[in-house]
């Protein structure tokens, strides 16, 4: 059962769930086959959703043989990425108004993302997290738990008492081995079903009461 307090957190995901960041994210690593003379295909891209830089960085370095290290790939990644970021920030639909709901609320929330800090920079400027975890700040990023177990330890809460906010099946196991309800959005993958896991369309017209409905009727 929900206690009238939840979620004591809302945990944010950033790529694909707060800002639409994949495509950028795909081009850049478009733009690395080119510089290696390979080929990458949109497949090849789906399957990296969600995953910690630097095992996409590995596998990515295996994907094409080369002599780079998987650090020296993530540092090629980023800047395309943050290049592609000067254009504007292309958020998702509703997540904004979803956060600034909560925060109304007086609920913590916090972003837990692999993305590094130097990315994650333009979107902690415009919304008020409590607590930032990124991917250059873990050990284990996701689908391991302790990005997320990180972000409520920062918050001083259980993570069984938060809901994380996720586009991907990577970031949701992340979550959910953290032992969050996740509610998902998914937008370039499918997230498949699971214990303590909801699924909506978008989070375009979802405000903190219609969240916790969801999970009054429709979660385990």
């Amino acid at each position: 059962m929900l206690t009238g307090a939840w979620p004591a957190a809302v945990l944010w995901d950033l790529d694909g769930t707060i800002v639409d960041t994949e495509p950028l994210w795909m081009a850049a690593e478009q733009h690395l086959a080119v510089l290696l003379g390979g080929v990458w295909t949109e497949q090849d891209a789906l399957a990296l959703i969600g995953s910690d830089l630097l095992d996409a960085g590995e596998h990515l370095r295996r994907h094409f043989q080369t002599d780079l290290t998987a650090a020296e790939i993530v540092e090629i990644l980023i800047e395309r990425v943050g290049l592609g970021l000067r254009d504007g920030m292309p958020w998702r639909p509703g997540a904004q108004d979803l956060f600034e709901a909560f925060a109304a609320d007086g609920v913590p929330q916090a972003l837990v993302t692999m993305s590094y800090a130097v990315l994650a920079a333009p979107v902690v400027e415009q919304l008020d997290f409590a607590a930032v975890v990124t991917g250059d700040s873990v050990t284990r990023g996701k689908p391991h738990p302790e990005p997320y177990l990180a972000a409520a330890r920062q918050l001083g809460v259980d993570p069984a008492d938060c809901l994380a906010i996720e586009d991907s099946a990577t970031g949701a196991a992340s979550a959910g081995a953290a032992g969050c309800r996740v509610l998902t959005v998914p937008h370039m993958v499918r997230v498949p079903a699971g214990p303590r896991r909801v699924q909506v369309a978008t989070l375009r017209g979802l405000d903190p009461q219609s969240v916790r409905a969801l999970w009054e009727t429709d979660a385990p």
